[in-house]
């Protein structure tokens, strides 16, 4: 053989093979890799090794049907996540998880896009494809998050102009993109929306606390193009439908994939999950409710800034209306992904963001 021939590698890296069939994204999947719970052929899988369909793998000695990666199905949940659950299958203190409320899929797993701490509240955002789940929290795509924040303490304008100006935390130096002040609290309390662009570990808490005031609520509000809004109540879910999904895997740069039928008897099932989902998780699992009311932690408190809505500008709610499905009756306002406006949006915001000039088509 002649040594200038090019070596072509053969077949595609473990990761994105595992990703695509919806093991996990694939940060999970390196993470598992580098443990040494994922083998090939019997082998303990190495990072970058490369996989044809021939060769058998396996996650915790369980081996996969290597069909599963031809499916390529992608579904998208929104999810109102209440304080007191946990972002990850199995807690090892009995906490309440996540994925406890989630319907259960035949094939394949949910993947969680980003995490929030046990505190906070609202939108999480689950899919099936791990390649879509891993592109949504690449900082490259710049998918960016906003945040009600409720903070104890005095608040001034050089203050927020620091916050979006930069200071330096414990793992490197971090901002607000965007800072609004919402209209209510009272005291030492008030309520802001703030922007972040990336995914680190309680993030927005220790950028307020870095100026000497203490977050005392925090409630997810948007990630990207994705609002939350009112009619999806704590520690309920709904599916996206096939459109609002391709609006999202288009944010990314991912072609449109369809959605596989949906038969009646499997609709119904999703419609029953979906009423059960809004009650408290059984006993025994961890999960609390809140004793005056019986909902569930995180429901029925007092004040706060309405979901979805920018301060001040409480009519501007980025939201369309759909035909209803999976349990929902007649016609309602869904979480929708934002439509990109012909001109560019201001530093730190998406599309959509205090502004109403691309409302109500899509």
């Amino acid at each position: 053989m002649n040594d200038n021939t090019l070596h072509i590698p053969v077949g595609e890296k473990l990761q994105k093979v595992l990703s695509r069939m919806g093991v996990g994204s694939r940060r999970d999947v390196e993470a598992w890799i580098a443990e040494g719970r994922i083998q090939v052929n019997g082998n303990v899988a190495t990072l970058g090794q490369r996989v044809t369909p021939q060769d058998a793998i396996a996650v915790d000695g369980r081996v996969l049907r290597r069909e599963e990666a031809m499916e390529n199905v992608r579904r998208v949940l929104i999810y109102n996540k209440p304080e007191g659950e946990v972002c990850t299958r199995d807690d090892p203190e009995g906490r309440p998880t996540v994925f406890d409320r989630l319907p259960r899929l035949r094939g394949g797993r949910w993947i969680n896009i980003g995490r929030l701490d046990i505190n906070t509240t609202g939108l999480l955002l689950f899919t099936t494809d791990g390649e879509l789940a891993n592109r949504l929290m690449h900082p490259s795509y710049q998918m960016d998050r906003e945040y009600a924040v409720r903070v104890r303490g005095e608040v001034d304008e050089a203050m927020m102009e620091r916050l979006k100006t930069g200071v330096m935390l414990e793992d490197g130096p971090a901002r607000f993109t965007d800072i609004q002040q919402a209209p209510n609290g009272d005291g030492f309390n008030h309520w802001f929306h703030c922007v972040v662009m990336e995914g680190r570990n309680r993030e927005v808490r220790r950028l307020w606390e870095s100026q000497g005031v203490l977050v005392s609520r925090l409630k997810r509000v948007r990630f990207g193009p994705v609002f939350l809004t009112a009619e999806l109540s704590m520690g309920r879910w709904r599916e996206m439908t096939q459109g609002e999904i391709n609006i999202l895997s288009a944010e990314v740069g991912l072609a449109p994939v369809e959605l596989p039928p949906v038969t009646t008897k499997d609709r119904e099932k999703l419609e029953r999950m979906q009423r059960k989902s809004g009650k408290p998780v059984e006993a025994g699992r961890g999960g609390r409710g809140d004793k005056r009311s019986g909902k569930p932690q995180g429901e029925g408190r007092r004040g706060g800034t309405p979901l979805a809505e920018r301060p001040s500008e409480s009519g501007r709610k980025r939201t369309v209306r759909t035909e209803g499905s999976s349990g929902d009756e007649g016609r309602r306002e869904r979480a929708a992904p934002a439509q990109r406006r012909n001109g560019p949006a201001r530093e730190g915001q998406r599309p959509g963001f205090g502004s109403n000039n691309n409302r109500g088509k899509r």
